[in-house]
């Protein structure tokens, strides 16, 4: 009950940010960001203990410490390699997390395997061929990135395969959010502008870690 009282607070919280990031009301959004994942890892904390309940904290602590950083990215390239490093370490951390998963079902079906490992190998590829050119001197820490974030999404398809329902859906639903997220961050860089893209940035990634967070509540009832 406790963590589904912060996850509810969390996304009430989000929706007044993500209006403050809409209308453009500077220094509201700066003041609010910071203190999403507070909450998100609050609803954590006070949930009964889990054997992977300390790996969580970590990789949300993580992705904390890059909301943070990211603040700051207009003032130097710097802060954002710092908090692509930060949100590096939260993705491996993660893919920690989902490969401790318990698997309560079994899969039989190749085919859908197949078809869902295609379909990330084939996001991968296009996100490099397309951004290779534009990246500069961060060619290899952003395929490094890239990686990382790909393996995460494939563990986590893999794992919703054999994880329990409903709990599956919501932890595929929030690491593709993660990925999307990450991707519209990615373009509005380094290929072309984004009309609104901390928006759509910010409501992506606000609702992969609320499904990632609920997802793996659930799973550890």
């Amino acid at each position: 009950m406790k963590s589904s009282f912060f996850l509810k607070i969390y996304l009430g919280f989000t929706i007044l940010y993500l209006i403050t990031l809409f209308l453009h009301l500077e220094g509201f959004d700066l003041l609010m960001k910071p203190l999403l994942l507070p909450i998100l890892l609050t609803s954590v904390i006070v949930s009964e203990n889990f054997p992977t309940k300390k790996t969580l904290l970590i990789a949300l602590t993580f992705s904390w410490v890059g909301d943070i950083i990211l603040l700051f990215a207009d003032k130097g390239e710097m802060y954002f390699i710092f908090g692509l490093v930060a949100f590096l370490l939260s993705h491996i951390v993660y893919i920690t997390l989902f490969s401790k998963q318990q698997n309560t079902r079994t899969t039989h079906n190749k085919s859908t395997i197949w078809l869902g490992s295609l379909a990330i190998l084939i996001y991968f590829i296009f996100m490099i061929t397309t951004l290779f050119p534009k990246l500069g001197p961060l060619k290899i820490p952003v395929i490094v990135y890239a990686i990382v974030i790909t393996s995460m999404l494939f563990v986590v398809f893999k794992g919703s395969l054999k994880w329990a329902i409903p709990a599956n859906n919501y932890i595929l639903i929030g690491a593709i959010l993660f990925v999307s997220s990450d991707s519209i961050l990615a373009f509005n860089k380094f290929y072309a502008p984004i009309t609104q893209a901390s928006f759509y940035i910010m409501i992506t990634y606000c609702m992969a870690q609320y499904f990632i967070v609920a997802g793996i509540l659930k799973l550890n009832k």
